[in-house]
């Protein structure tokens, strides 16, 4: 039998790789830094796992080598395969040769890619038209996994712009949703941001489509740049194109996820709908039944006091903003508690103008930690998570100093405000696990 090995395969993005070969005959091995939920699923489908890492499982009766880009170049793994001359590729190279044997749906923009690409994924597959996908977040629609496959020509998925990592890709519809400055790891700036995705548009197929929004000076850049696509324009309740005869007006959404973000989401999706041939009510009728996906607004439970725990995966400030906004909006009759998770120390230190001001529309605001990937030692002895609650501009902000003091601060406030509260956990990583600690009703 074939066998592929993943290194990190934990990461909800590259398991879908490891699902494709598990289903496609091959045995498949793999390892991760820590334990996870998402790990007990792979196991029970069958696929081998490692907790760590362990060179001596690399040989030669591999016949190809998968790795997140996450994964430092001096992993053992890693630095094995290479010395045994293994054909290593990483997440983006080894999807990028499944991918593009399809019609190729692609998304990508710094927020709000996995909801659009579920919405998308799920109207093509409540069609006729049936789909292919690979989402960064987990859907009951999908049996309660990121993945769905089919005999379908359709394959949609969600394409980072991390290290430029989506160039791999040669899309039949590229949809944006917006672009906004990131991945200040890697990126110098936004010119050199945005320069990325100049790239990328060469890559769309002739007479493919380009759809953005009409309201993003970034995204506007991208605009006739290529005379052999189509652009499609999204300008608030209306849509345009040019090279091609689709113009109109949004029908009126009655989803079942708040937010304009969320309605901004829906209509790059109704516009894919159309382009593929499906009627206004069908695509209507898909969006309406929407049910969000894992860790994006998901409410998790009920307290032991009966406030509302909700988990949300949005770690930029900008996402931060939008989401909390719309909780505002839709739970006017609670307070809102948000424990924030930053993603790594530099990108803190990126933000960190952002971060100063988009956490108004919570009422307490609780930061544990920051979580570190491919952070220095200078990076973190610029920032901590004391110092960020500090600089943080809200007038009830509170440093609790790791998962224990957090979850015992949790426990407190649930108590003294029965049917009061929507906790949410605002995360990058782990602080998501404080879920199950948690005492529900």
């Amino acid at each position: 039998m074939k066998k592929i090995y993943v290194i990190w395969i934990g990461w909800i993005g590259i398991s879908w790789i490891a699902r494709y070969y598990n289903q496609n005959g091959y045995q498949v091995f793999w390892s991760d830094k820590t334990h996870s939920e998402l790990i007990d699923t792979l196991i029970s489908e069958g696929i081998h796992i490692i907790i760590g890492e362990n060179a001596e499982k690399i040989d030669t009766s591999f016949e190809k080598i998968i790795y997140t880009e996450a994964v430092p170049k001096t992993q053992s793994e890693l630095q094995k395969s290479i010395q045994l001359g293994l054909p290593i590729f990483t997440y983006p190279e080894a999807l990028w040769e499944i991918a593009n044997e399809k019609k190729l749906i692609a998304i990508t923009g710094t927020h709000g890619k996995s909801t659009t690409t579920s919405m998308i994924s799920i109207i093509l597959k409540n069609s006729e038209k049936n789909v292919n996908a690979l989402v960064g977040s987990l859907l009951r629609e999908f049996g309660g996994k990121n993945v769905f496959f089919s005999e379908s020509d359709f394959f949609v998925l969600e394409a980072c712009e991390y290290k430029r990592s989506f160039l791999h890709y040669k899309p039949y519809i590229w949809v944006i949703t917006n672009i906004d400055l990131d991945h200040l790891d890697y990126y110098k700036n936004l010119d050199d941001y945005i320069s990325a995705f100049e790239s990328y548009a060469n890559n769309i197929t002739s007479w493919g489509f380009l759809i953005l929004d009409g309201n993003d000076t970034n995204s506007l850049s991208l605009l006739n740049k290529r005379s052999d696509i189509h652009y499609i324009l999204i300008q608030g309740a209306s849509f345009e194109s040019t090279n091609w005869n689709i113009n109109g007006v949004f029908p009126k959404f009655d989803l079942k996820i708040p937010g304009k973000h969320i309605e901004f989401d829906a209509k790059l999706a109704f516009i894919v709908g159309k382009i593929v041939g499906l009627n206004d009510f069908e695509i209507q009728k898909s969006l309406e039944k929407y049910n969000g996906i894992w860790r994006r607004s998901e409410i998790v439970w009920s307290t032991q006091n009966n406030n509302i725990l909700m988990s949300d995966y949005g770690h930029h400030p900008k996402e931060i903003s939008l989401n909390l906004e719309a909780l505002k909006t839709k739970y006017s009759d609670k307070k809102i508690v948000t424990i924030f998770q930053p993603h790594q120390y530099s990108r803190t230190l990126e933000l960190l103008e952002d971060f100063k001001h988009c956490f108004w529309d919570t009422d307490i605001l609780i930061i544990p930690d920051i979580y570190e990937s491919r952070d220095t030692k200078e990076d973190k002895a610029k920032i901590n998570a004391e110092k960020l609650t500090h600089i943080i501009e809200h007038p009830n902000k509170i440093f609790w100093n790791g998962f224990e003091n957090t979850l015992h601060i949790i426990e407190k406030l649930d108590k003294e405000n029965p049917d009061k509260l929507l906790f949410i956990l605002q995360w990058a990583w782990n602080i998501d696990d404080l879920r199950y600690k948690i005492q529900i009703k």
